[in-house]
């Protein structure tokens, strides 16, 4: 017989909970700067106030248009202390994907940092909607007359706030995801199951039968939680999710200062500050982390370091075997995960041994499906499309026909398909290919991008690696990589093109390779693939019409 345990969580009651157990512990910190569990529930209090105060209704949206700080969960936690809904803001979006974003999310009020006060200006009359401007102080500038200073609302409650409406399990969080392939889509969780979701997984699992009180008894009879630095965004699932769950587990939360990553200043915060985990985004992070440790290898003193935490991006088994070699006791953890699809796989290197690029092993409630809709059968070469059953979003808000496509129905079962491909091998394991809608078509032959760019980066020459198909009227699609060497490389673009089919069949290597200084990866690690697909393109075509003229 199954038992079906019914909860309730509410991350403003969690969190809370934790602040009445342990107020004077640390909660947050950045640089010098030190808050309490008890400052960072009073300063929550003080914006749900002033949230109220403003007519944000319940489950009316606010949007965090912050850089990773202390401000940026504060404002989460007074937002969900009043049943209005946390909406996260690419800090990277320009006035149209801005005006798009709030107008889309219906947000009734912004927070925003004082250096994007300029571009809020230019687009605050196009988003009627927004009632209130929150204004945080970052040294840029004044505060304009049109918005409220952050201190005013922080400081201005004495006591435990609550909206006008009980709080539920049911309140949700909104992360806007996907800016690169179309416009952003609000993906809506109910946070009773996105705690549950975390919660699965966290350093600190909590009885979930057991409620509040569990975490009561959890926190008295063990103290604090961990110590965890979001090396990432916070504005990104990866980095606001796992902060979030660090939060309800009595831990603190580190963040950087600096608003471009810095590999030597993670690894001197990391030291004073004795983190035991790192959150990252795949190579991207840790490729220049290996960098630095290989340049000083003896700088840093990283005793404190339990394990290192990824997700969204490639990580590749080079680079996991670097890490270990600096520091064998810890432990890195590669989640395969989305906005959609939290919990999906999972792999674990420790020790001298890291796994392979791109392998995972598959959450209990992930299956495989192949074009017949049925599972996969591990060892075969078919490909299928990963799917998440149980707890997982109610769909997109506001947009019927994707929820539709994503969150779909087998055999009664209710899954998540956010669109990733992979093969099943004969041990269980998951290859994961890339997602569908990036797929290239090259005369009738799929390629999936992820696959050759894992094949390009294992290239001693090769720092990263994009790869897009480029229209071309023999082929539908032709393979085009564009790559940026490691310092002092040169590479040579016959040379890579034979390197790939050493390791991959024929028809998914590259047929032409475009150098590139850099790659523009967003702070999340993310790429544009739609601007390299046109640079490529473009740098093709002038190829085509007079070979000289195809320079990078």
């Amino acid at each position: 017989m199954v038992v079906v345990v019914v909860t309730n969580w509410n991350y403003a009651d969690v969190w809370e909970t934790v602040a009445d157990e342990q107020p004077d512990a640390n909660a947050l910190s950045q640089g010098d700067r030190r808050v309490s569990w008890r400052q960072l529930d009073r300063r929550a209090d003080g914006l749900g106030r002033w949230l109220l105060g403003m007519g944000v209704g319940h489950q009316e949206a606010v949007g965090l248009y912050l850089y990773n700080s202390p401000e940026y969960l504060e404002s989460a936690f007074g937002v969900m202390k009043v049943g209005a809904v946390p909406v996260n803001t690419n800090y990277r979006y320009v006035d149209e994907e801005l005006v798009y974003l709030w107008d889309n999310a219906d947000a009734a009020a912004v927070i925003f940092h004082g250096a994007f006060a300029g571009r809020v200006e230019r687009v605050r009359d196009r988003v009627p909607g927004v009632k209130a401007w929150l204004w945080v102080d970052d040294g840029s500038g004044p505060c304009p007359s049109w918005a409220t200073r952050y201190e005013e609302a922080a400081g201005s409650a004495t006591e435990r706030v609550h909206g006008p409406v009980d709080r539920s399990g049911d309140d949700l969080v909104m992360l806007y995801t996907g800016g690169t392939t179309g416009m952003p889509k609000g993906v809506m969780w109910r946070q009773d199951d996105l705690f549950a979701r975390m919660n699965a997984s966290g350093f600190r699992s909590y009885n979930e039968a057991a409620g509040l009180g569990g975490i009561r008894s959890t926190l008295r009879a063990n103290g604090p939680g961990m110590a965890l630095l979001p090396a990432c965004p916070l504005m990104h699932g990866t980095g606001g999710f796992v902060a979030m769950e660090c939060l309800s587990e009595g831990g603190r939360v580190v963040l950087l200062e600096s608003r471009k990553f810095d590999a030597e200043e993670l690894f001197d915060t990391v030291e004073r500050e004795h983190v035991n985990g790192v959150v990252i985004v795949g190579d991207p992070f840790a490729r220049p982390m290996l960098a630095a440790l290989d340049a000083q290898p003896d700088r840093w003193d990283l005793s404190s370091l339990l394990g290192i935490l990824s997700s969204g991006a490639m990580w590749s088994e080079e680079i996991k075997a670097g890490l270990l070699r600096h520091k064998q006791d810890m432990v890195l953890f590669d989640f395969f995960a989305s906005s959609e699809a939290v919990g999906m796989g999972a792999s674990m290197s420790s020790g001298a041994a890291a796994t392979r690029t791109a392998e995972f092993v598959l959450g209990p409630e992930v299956a495989v499906l192949g074009p017949d809709g049925r599972p996969v059968q591990p060892g075969s070469d078919t490909v299928g499309v990963l799917a998440l059953a149980g707890r997982g979003p109610l769909g997109y808000y506001k947009d019927e026909e994707k929820t539709a496509a994503t969150f779909r129905v087998v055999d009664g079962v209710r899954y998540s398909i956010p669109g990733d491909f992979a093969q099943v091998r004969a041990d269980g394991s998951v290859h994961l290919l890339g997602r569908g809608s990036s797929s290239i078509n090259t005369g009738g032959e799929k390629v999936f991008p992820e696959e050759v760019e894992e094949a390009l980066k294992t290239h001693p020459g090769v720092r990263d690696a994009a790869v897009v198909g480029v229209p071309d009227d023999a082929y539908g699609e032709i393979v085009v990589a564009v790559v940026a060497p490691e310092e002092g490389a040169a590479l040579d673009e016959h040379e890579l093109i034979s390197y790939v089919k050493e390791r991959l069949a024929s028809f998914k290597a590259p047929r032409r390779v475009r150098t590139v200084p850099s790659l523009g990866r967003a702070p999340n690690g993310k790429l544009d693939y739609r601007r390299h697909q046109d640079e490529a393109a473009a740098w093709v075509a002038r190829a085509a019409e007079a070979p000289s003229a195809a320079s990078p």
